[in-house]
């Protein structure tokens, strides 16, 4: 058998047994690897393998030639989301970026497929050598404190682009203050001389976005992955974006709050970025759509506009909130899956369905809304 060595401990002839198994995680591919490759390099073998099975979501049949670690497969940026910070970075006229916590390499990648020279920063010794992997000559990994290097590497034509490490042994870390580097070196990088991108979980609150910054909030594929931080070239400081890849981006302007009115023939669910970029306002003028309720992200209009900045949906049928009608409704539309979509309203969507006692030929989809003070059911089709 074959012993070319491989990153994190791994022997090809290992690695390739392990992704011949059909279920990696199992007691049997345990035992039989073990059995071939010892305790210690049949479990490298069998993460690693389990790992790139789950990176497949979000790195096709790429991941299956790639290396990774469990935190680093977990904050990496998808191929496409990758691809746009890069984009952003060959707009701005840039022709080296320093990739500062660059973890397994996703986005390193991305600025090289974009032609940029990369530099690519990471602290964690075994993570650098997983990126490294991933990256072999199109960029060059040093394992360091970007404190102690950043500096030495700016310079004219420069970017900076940072992911900074947001997990710990004991999971996702949520208070910024706990990050890698720390909060305060990530912000200094967002100076209006300097093109820089950082890559923060959507959730940040709008009062920790430094004045100097431009946000933009990032939907991929229904899902709203991140905010990015920008300043120099192409940024304006203090803009609010919502973007819906490929293309759809929407500018939070100040624009009047939306009327509250009566549910309408449409019902439109914003992205994900749209809300956070706090631009209700302007899609629902866009739409000719208004609120049904001031606190709730749910637009409705009797007018049909296609938009990627939301999912649209047809009322089809409202319905009162009382669980024995809702049972009726079930019963003689002999409803046997049930979506049920809630906002600003305390529903377990599960127990609801149990409580509903589903059981017949056809599916349907539910929404149920604050409405005032008190609660909207509609039963609607997605467009």
């Amino acid at each position: 058998m074959s012993s070319t060595r491989l990153p994190l401990g791994l022997t090809e002839d290992a690695l390739d047994a392990a992704m011949l198994e059909t279920d990696p995680e199992s007691l049997a591919a345990t035992s039989r690897m073990r059995e071939l490759y010892g305790p210690k390099l049949a479990a490298a073998a069998l993460t690693q393998a389990t790992l790139r099975l789950r990176a497949t979501t979000k790195f096709g049949r790429d991941a299956l030639a790639m290396f990774f670690t469990r935190d680093g497969l977990e904050q990496a940026s998808r191929p496409e989301v990758a691809d746009y910070h890069a984009s952003r970075f060959v707009q701005a006229g840039v022709h080296r970026v320093v990739d500062i916590g660059c973890g397994i390499g996703s986005d390193s990648l991305a600025f090289a497929r974009a032609g940029l020279e990369v530099v690519a920063l990471e602290v964690d010794p075994v993570t650098a050598v997983v990126a490294q992997a991933n990256l072999g000559d199109r960029a060059n990994v040093i394992c360091a404190d970007a404190n102690d290097v950043a500096d030495q590497l700016m310079g004219p034509g420069v970017g900076v682009f940072c992911d900074p490490s947001r997990r710990d042994d004991r999971g996702r870390l949520w208070r910024v203050e706990d990050f890698t580097p720390p909060w305060s070196f990530v912000t200094g990088l967002l100076d209006p001389s300097r093109t820089a991108g950082v890559k923060l979980g959507p959730a940040l609150p709008h009062t920790l976005i430094p004045e100097a910054a431009e946000a933009e909030w990032v939907t991929h594929r229904g899902d709203t992955v991140e905010v990015a931080l920008l300043s120099g070239v192409g940024a304006s400081p203090g803009r609010r974006l919502a973007l819906v890849l490929p293309n759809a981006r929407l500018a939070a302007s100040g624009a009047p709050p939306l009327p509250v009115r009566e549910l309408g023939r449409y019902l439109y669910e914003p992205a994900g970025s749209v809300i956070r970029a706090g631009a209700i306002p302007e899609l629902g003028a866009q739409l000719g759509a208004g609120l049904l309720d001031p606190q709730v992200a749910y637009l409705t209009g009797d007018g049909l506009h296609s938009t990627p900045l939301a999912t649209v949906f047809e009322v089809r049928q409202q319905l009162s909130v009382k669980l024995r009608a809702l049972r009726k409704w079930v019963r003689e539309a002999e409803i046997g899956v049930l979506e049920i979509k809630k906002r600003g309203i305390d529903v377990d969507p599960a127990v609801l369905r149990k409580q509903l006692k589903l059981d017949g030929p056809n599916s349907a989809t539910m929404v149920i809304s604050r409405r005032g003070k008190g609660a909207l059911v509609a039963i609607v089709e997605r467009l």
